[in-house]
């Protein structure tokens, strides 16, 4: 991914199956600018409405290679959502026992979206100097048990 002021390119998933944020985000890889991290997030009812997003922790960050390309995993299991870069552990998301609604939504379909946003509220103000900007993908890979 090539840096710039203002570049928010992102890797995510939103639930397929009803509205946000009940349907649920995870955000697979977001970056800010020239950061030499990434941001992997989770988004629900029970971490935006509710503002719960400190138990658990709703994301993490990682370092990255801003020269080469880096790897990105996600793995989902019935009781959490793992994160990785480069193969390195950042952090896991788990279903708790709780009387909140809404907290793991994340046992259900996803859509996968790729983006590559220009400016925005998190990311600031785009410098028209530092465009162009792209993010290449060299491959995507699905896997299911």
């Amino acid at each position: 991914m090539q840096g710039a002021t203002g570049a928010w390119p992102a890797i995510w998933m939103v639930g397929a199956e009803g509205s946000w944020p009940e349907s649920g985000e995870i955000d697979i890889m977001e970056r800010l600018n020239d950061e030499d991290i990434a941001y992997q997030t989770v988004h629900s009812y029970y971490t935006y409405t509710l503002g719960l997003d400190e138990n658990p922790p709703k994301g993490s960050t990682g370092k990255i290679n801003k020269a080469d390309y880096n790897v990105y995993t996600v793995e989902m299991y019935p009781d959490s959502v793992a994160f990785f870069i480069n193969n390195n552990h950042t952090f896991t998301y788990p279903h708790i026992e709780t009387q909140e609604e809404g907290q793991f939504p994340f046992d259900k379909p996803f859509y996968l979206i790729l983006s590559m946003q220009l400016g925005g509220s998190w990311v600031g103000e785009v410098d028209p100097q530092d465009l162009p900007v792209e993010m290449w993908i060299d491959w995507i890979r699905f896997y299911q048990k």
